[in-house]
């Protein structure tokens, strides 16, 4: 090989480096899923804030987070939640009944240290919205205000969304 055609494919080598590393500082500081909805509170990580559509009629909304991670090394606690589309909100623990799951209101979510808690709708727990002032419609979003012992007060954006299957959608 002569020495043009060595000089040239290490031009191209470099420029190939150049361009990939280019790509790879771009896609860095693109949002991933877990950014894109997701926020941190102190050691808290909060997950994908979502909410079921209401049924027509129905004065009441569910809103759920895909889960609280307690990355500390202390023990934390969700004390209660507030969003302007509802009067008020009730933290609610989830049982399963021969209905489905049964909602029972409760004062505190213990998150545990270095723990995930789901408050999913399939989970053990989640957020009820008493008497909302209008329904919950698919593709809606609305801010929740989560109130922590130690982490205080942090807004998520909700999103409301359909769940992937009919069998999700059950009665509290």
């Amino acid at each position: 090989m002569n020495l043009s055609k060595l000089t040239f494919l290490r031009w191209l080598t470099q420029i190939n480096f150049v361009l990939a590393l280019a790509l790879l500082m771009w896609l860095a500081g693109l949002p991933t899923a877990a950014h894109a909805h997701g926020v941190s509170a102190g050691d808290l990580q909060l997950d994908h804030p979502y909410a079921v559509p209401s049924a027509p009629g129905e004065p009441h909304g569910k809103a759920y987070l895909r889960g609280i991670k307690n990355a500390g090394s202390q023990p934390e606690k969700l004390l209660g939640a507030s969003t302007p589309v509802a009067a008020r909100v009730e933290l609610h623990s989830l049982k399963p009944d021969a209905q489905g799951l049964r909602g029972k209101q409760v004062e505190v979510i213990d998150l545990p240290a270095k723990t995930l808690t789901p408050l999913r709708h399939t989970g053990d727990y989640q957020l009820t919205l008493i008497d909302l002032k209008a329904p919950l419609k698919d593709g809606d979003r609305f801010d929740l205000t989560l109130n922590f012992e130690h982490a205080g007060s942090k807004t998520v954006k909700v999103w409301v969304q359909t769940p992937r299957t009919a069998a999700a959608a059950h009665e509290h």
